[in-house]
Order: C-alpha cells, then sequence, then structure tokens
C-alpha cells in the first residue's frame, strides 16, 4: 500500500504558517482514519512544531512561495519544505543563551532523520518523525 501523501503551497501572506499547522492537523487526522494510526499525544505535537519550525524557516530566509509536502504511514512521518533560496540552512552549536536561530536544532531533536539538500529551484528541507510507540 503506497503511504498517504499531501502537499500545500505557500505563497508566504501572513497567516501561512498557521495555515501550514491546519494542514498538518488535517493530514494526522487522515493517517488515523484511513491508515488506523495510533499517533501519541507527544509525536502529535512533535509533528506540528517540525512543520512550524521549517515553513518558518523558508519563509523567511526565501524570496518566494514554498512547499510543504507530507507523506506518511500508521508509523512514521516526512515533512518536506522546498522554497526557492539555494543557501542551505546552518546547524548551530548548542547554546541555551542564544537568541533564535534554534529552529533546526530543534527539528533535529524531535526527528529522527533530518536532510537537506540543493533542488533545481533552490533546497529541499527534510525530517522523518516517529508517530507512536512502534515508529
Amino acid at each position: 500500500m503506497e503511504p498517504l501523501r499531501r502537499a500545500a503551497h505557500f505563497t508566504g501572506e501572513p497567516g501561512c504558517i498557521a495555515e501550514a499547522r491546519t494542514f498538518a492537523a488535517q493530514f494526522l487526522q487522515q493517517l488515523r482514519t484511513e491508515w488506523c494510526a495510533v499517533i501519541d499525544e507527544r509525536a502529535d505535537g512533535a509533528v506540528l512544531l517540525v512543520v512550524s519550525e521549517l515553513v518558518t524557516n523558508a519563509d523567511r530566509h526565501s524570496e518566494g512561495p514554498y512547499i510543504l509536502e507530507l507523506e506518511g504511514t500508521d508509523t512514521v512521518l516526512t515533512v518536506a519544505v522546498y522554497d526557492s533560496s539555494a543557501h542551505l540552512p546552518r546547524v548551530f552549536p548548542r547554546n541555551p543563551e542564544r537568541v533564535g536561530r534554534h529552529g533546526l536544532e530543534i527539528v533535529r531533536a524531535l526527528a529522527r532523520d533530518v536532510t537537506v539538500e540543493r533542488v533545481p529551484v533552490g533546497k529541499r528541507v527534510c525530517a522523518v518523525l516517529a508517530l507512536g510507540r512502534s515508529g
């Protein structure tokens, strides 16, 4: 069976980050319904936080629209964000006194895998998260 896949296009208008979170919450509900996924509260919150962080980064650091792609099964979910900037994000050393620039650090803490790659239109940042205890 093919994983459930959905994508949304955002222009960067005010409210896009909230729309992306709503889109992700609806996707999680589809996984529960169509895949009988048991998604615990921690995983649910982690997915929404990762979506928020990646979409916020795309919104702040690119000059154009961005795309949020979600792909999931009953045990794993992949969040991918494409944006028009070819500049790869930097991971800063852990520093609790630093103000800001913790987004990718947060994503790396929540996801079991994070990749960043250049694509013809800019870059893709991808995070893979376990859903529930079995993922």
